[in-house]
């Protein structure tokens, strides 16, 4: 019987775990922890257990990082993010039937910061799989490897394995080892047990890099394809193959440390007609040397000794020939560890500017491992003097570090004001290039349903940055103001101050997942219009604040105030009836959140917000609804997962809700409501790696790290931090520009959760906030922590964070009615 089946938890828990004595203590926690649950009644089974993990012992050290195990570098696991939430009272009603759960959908991928160079496991085969809305090739659960990335999208799939193989889609898939699974910064490990083979693999910034070690075998192959799109592949000799995607914008040049003893091309034909399988034909040419189709790959055969490796290095770019320089000047010799070590540097650089004292192992590793998902997002395009294709399919030569589109709707919320915190020279090339790529489309970039880049802008010149301010409000005004430009519904929003939404045929309930998602565009777009009113100020362009500044209160047109809720209205301003704020609207009034989720979606005025809702008492008691009322939606959202009460981690709608209290004058209910997502939503199920929605390019482990030092920027467009429970005893963070912010918590654990009294730099501090002006020259933030409430510090109206509407205004209440 395989320990697997004796005792499930501890097998799989194993990566997590990276010292022999590290392993040990995983299992007597793991027996302790059996007790309690009362989820096995076997000492015998126990002890079976104990045996197994320290056979395994010599294994897991095998897969050991080359840094100092008290490192950031040793904390990171590349898995954190990989694996869903486990527990039912924490995953609402997803998934939908016949869909997987909502992990992070994170890659364990050897990967730099911000390259776009991934080499990682492709442990789901989406060609014939239903994925979950999302086309994540890595799911933690799943027990298969059909393949390794090969660097980026368009670039070929690559597969060692031994014996008898099957054209793609199909793939010949092998088991893994999921104790012998690694991933660290820069480096990935898996040995596939079907194929006794290990596969590793490390990157530099346009290139990757291969180890397979092969068993004793005269059926060694290496499959390389395209996937589905296709291509061309070619083999130029012995030793090389190169190829291009289709349509010609990726091309890879692949080295081999030795030669391949014979070879052959293959390709998929799609089925011709009825009665044929679903997959199509083959053709396999041995001794082929190009081929061009769907899944157009090679084979190529060794002959290998026990415990002989063959190296595989491959460099992509936008020809042939720079794919080969690359190649050339990136890895001119077949040295790995060379390679994983120069990865491992790159790596400490970006995760050693925030270093922390205390806190347990486990939060430690989810620490690092959400700040090395943070830097993710953008991706590098092009260095200085290097070609890309820009927007507009053209090629180009970077006349700066050029990047990729930001994920506005979604890491626009918090990862760019970390990036801006930690490496604002690289935030001042991602603005350059954002505007770039207006320049070159005509508008600036929005995301998903949102115009968000003023959020970004607005929030790095309060910070200091340096771009061309007046050319980027040129687009982002454009934005704001072309019916024809990329806000949608805009011409409507102008007009009357919101966006309506159609009542579907028999107006379902629960809703479909149809519609234009009115409210929460109206939300969003107010939230952007505030930005763009003090962007405009600061340019001092008074008849544009003045009218950005109107717009920003359209929020309230949508509120209504019969039964407290943003509600969506028809064309004809009439609410839609019925409406239950409970039911996740998956664009119908809301955007993949419910009624309860979307009502905190005013960032820029939570002051008006709480008297839209009657003053602090009623708003904090809607708050305490919020997070109390029990989760018991009719439809599935599959993006709403990590719940408390009606709060959803795992998107991004409410994200900042938990912070809302500091307004409400009740800052030790965020204190301890973020401790409570802290220790529930991340890294709380049987593998230790789990998120609680999708990861979205850093955004959701970019809350995990400001979190756990104890701040969140509730809105990035402006200075200002909101101050929540940290769970380190101190941490220090070494800004971009060259100075440190110190948060020191004195008295700190997991019951003295709540701040006592703090002092900045010295001096008393009775606000649950601070600006980034009050720690760009450097400071130190000191907590006195408790394990009761000081329901005095922060309380005071006047130590509230600013809004849109001032302290002590109660002119901005009512809300909407339906004749308006």
């Amino acid at each position: 019987m395989r320990i697997r089946q004796l005792f499930p938890c501890t097998v799989d828990r194993l990566p997590v775990m990276r010292r022999a004595g590290d392993l040990r203590v995983a299992c007597r926690q793991t027996i302790r922890r059996a007790r309690i649950t009362a989820r096995r009644s076997s000492i015998a089974g126990l002890a079976l257990v104990l045996l197994a993990a320290h056979s395994l012992q010599p294994a897991t050290q095998a897969q050991q990082p080359s840094a100092r195990s008290d490192s950031p570098l040793a904390d990171t696991n590349g898995l954190v993010g990989t694996a869903p939430l486990d527990r039912q009272i924490l995953i609402g009603n997803a998934p939908p039937p016949g869909e997987q759960l909502y992990s992070g959908f994170t890659t364990p991928a050897a990967v730099l910061p911000h390259s776009s160079t991934e080499l990682g496991p492709i442990n789901a085969n989406l060609d014939l799989s239903y994925p979950a809305g999302v086309r994540a090739p890595y799911f933690y659960p799943n027990r298969m490897i059909y393949g390794f990335s090969g660097g980026a999208h368009g670039l070929p799939n690559v597969m060692p394995m031994v014996g008898d193989w099957t054209v793609p889609p199909e793939r010949s898939a092998s088991v893994y080892d999921k104790t012998r699974e690694k991933s660290s910064p820069g480096y990935y490990s898996v040995y596939l047990n079907d194929y006794h083979t290990l596969a590793e693999m490390t990157v530099t910034t346009w290139t990757g890099l291969f180890r397979f070690t092969f068993p004793h075998s005269q059926k060694a192959h290496i499959l390389m394809d395209l996937g589905r799109r296709g291509g061309t592949v070619e083999i130029l000799d012995d030793h090389t193959v190169r190829g291009r995607s289709r349509g010609g914008h990726r091309y890879f040049v692949a080295e081999f440390s030795q030669p391949f003893t014979s070879y052959g091309t293959f390709k998929q034909n799609p089925p011709m007609r009825p009665g044929y399988s679903l997959l199509g034909g083959n053709q396999v040419d041995p001794e082929a040397q190009t081929v061009s189709g769907n899944f157009a790959g090679v084979y190529l055969n060794f002959q290998t000794t026990m415990g002989e490796q063959v190296l595989v290095k491959i460099g992509s770019g936008p020809s042939f020939q720079i794919a080969e320089d690359r190649l050339k000047a990136e890895q001119p010799g077949w040295d790995f560890e060379k390679i994983r070590h120069q990865a491992e540097d790159a790596w400490a650089q970006k995760l050693n500017l925030i270093q922390v004292n205390g806190g347990t192992r486990e939060q430690r590793m989810l620490l690092y491992s959400c700040l090395y998902h943070s830097f993710y997002s953008p991706r590098l395009l092009a260095n200085k003097g290097e070609q890309f294709y820009n927007p507009n399919g053209n090629l180009e030569t970077a006349t700066y570090s050029r990047y990729g589109p930001v994920p506005l709707w979604d890491t626009g919320r918090n990862q760019i004001v970390l990036l801006t915190l930690l490496e604002p020279k690289v935030k001042e090339d991602i603005l350059r290039s954002e505007l770039d790529a207006a320049r070159e489309t005509g508008y600036m970039e929005t995301s998903f349903h949102g115009d968000n880049a003023v959020f970004m802008y607005l929030g790095d010149w309060e910070r200091g940055l340096k771009f061309d301010r007046a050319a980027v409000y040129q687009y982002l005004r454009k934005n704001a103001m072309d019916p024809n430009g990329p806000r949608s519904y805009l011409a409507e929003y102008m007009q009357n101050g919101w966006i309506s939404d159609f009542i579907p045929p028999g107006n379902p309930d629960p809703p479909y997942a149809g519609g234009k998602a009115g409210v929460a565009t109206t939300l969003e777009y107010s939230w952007d219009d505030y930005a763009m009113a003090q962007y405009a100020k600061r340019l001092g362009n008074e008849d544009d604040y003045q009218m950005f500044l109107k717009r920003a209160h359209n929020y309230r047109n949508v509120f209504d105030p019969s039964i407290g809720f943003m509600r969506g209205r028809t064309a004809d301003g009439n609410w839609i009836s019925p409406f239950d704020p409970r039911e996740p609207y998956y664009n119908f009034m809301m955007k993949e959140a419910s009624g309860w989720s979307t009502l905190w979606l005013v960032p820029h005025d939570v002051q008006g917000l709480i008297n839209l809702l009657g003053g602090r008492p009623k708003f904090d008691a809607k708050l305490d609804q919020f997070f109390s009322t029990p989760y018991t939606a009719k439809g599935i959202c599959r993006d709403c997962t990590g719940v408390i009460g009606q709060y959803v981690q795992g998107n991004q709608p409410d994200q900042q809700a938990a912070y809302l209290y500091d307004w409400g004058g009740q800052p030790w209910k965020t204190q301890k409501l973020v401790r409570q997502i802290l220790a529930l939503m991340y890294g709380s199920d049987y593998s230790g790696f789990a998120f609680p929605g999708m990861d979205d390019q850093g955004s959701t482990s970019s809350w995990y790290v400001m979190s756990a030092l104890g701040f969140y920027p509730v809105d990035p467009s402006s200075p200002d931090y909101i101050m929540g429970s940290p769970i380190f005893n101190k941490a220090t963070i070494h800004m971009g520009n060259g100075h440190d912010f110190t948060i020191l918590a004195h008295h700190n654990s997991a019951q003295n959760i709540y701040i006592q009294s703090a002092t900045l730099n010295g001096r008393p501090w009775n606000k649950p906030w601070f600006s980034y002006s009050d720690i760009a020259d450097g400071a130190t933030l000191v907590l006195t922590m408790g394990p009761s409430p000081n329901q005095q510090w922060g309380s005071d109206p006047q130590d509230a964070p600013p809004s849109m509407t001032p302290q002590g205004d109660t002119q901005n209440g009512g809300g909407a009615s339906p004749s308006n």
